[in-house]
Order: C-alpha cells, then structure tokens, then sequence
C-alpha cells in the first residue's frame, strides 16, 4: 500500500518563508518525478514544482525565483522551499509521486494547509 505524507504547513506572515517535506512509502515500480501542487479555495489545483529522476526541476511561473524544489527521488523523498511568500500563496499543498506502475496522475497526499496572513 502507497502512502504519500505532507508536513511542514502552517500559518506564515507575509515575507516570510517555510519549507514543506513529502515522504512516500510503499511498493513502486520506479518513480520518475514527483511534485508539489497546490490548491486555493474556490480555485482548481495547480502545479507549483517538479523534480524528476534527472534531477532536473520545473517550476510553475508563479512561484518562479521564490520557490525551490529539491529531494532525492531514490529516497522517495522531496521538499519544497519558499520565501516571500504572499497572501496568495494560501492553500493546500499536495505531494505528488509519478511511478512507472500506476497510471494516470499518480499517487497524492492528503495535503497540508499553508496560510500566509499577518
């Protein structure tokens, strides 16, 4: 059984930085990439950052030059960084894991909520 567990959310000040960890467990035929998405209330969830097997990583523009996505995909492990952070990056963020075996949209955490107000 796969599981994909979120932590490191919680309530920021505008300007300020956090860093979000994601761990998958389980049985994988070989995870090529995994992500961080994010969803805002009332908005459709949308890709913040990738990394792939490569070690090459994408980010979406929003968060461009703020955020920093980074882990060991052998570890089944990737973290996301981001400073600056904005009233509008409110929202829940998801962890991503795409392995060979499973297709569609892979597998997802629960997600943890991160809220920038002061």
């Amino acid at each position: 059984q796969v599981q994909v567990v979120e932590s490191g959310g919680g309530l920021v000040q505008p300007g300020g930085s956090l860093t979000l960890s994601c761990k998958a467990s389980g049985r994988f035929v070989g995870i090529y990439a995994m992500a961080w998405f994010r969803q805002a209330p009332g908005k459709q969830r949308e890709r913040v950052a990738d990394i792939f097997s490569t070690g090459s990583t994408s980010y979406a523009d929003s968060v461009k030059g703020r955020a920093t996505i980074s882990g060991d995909i052998g570890k089944n492990t990737v973290y996301l960084q981001m400073n600056s952070l904005q009233p509008e990056d409110t929202a829940v963020y998801y962890c991503n894991v795409r392995d060979a075996g499973k297709a569609g949209n892979g597998y997802w955490g629960q997600g943890t909520q991160v809220t920038v107000s002061s």
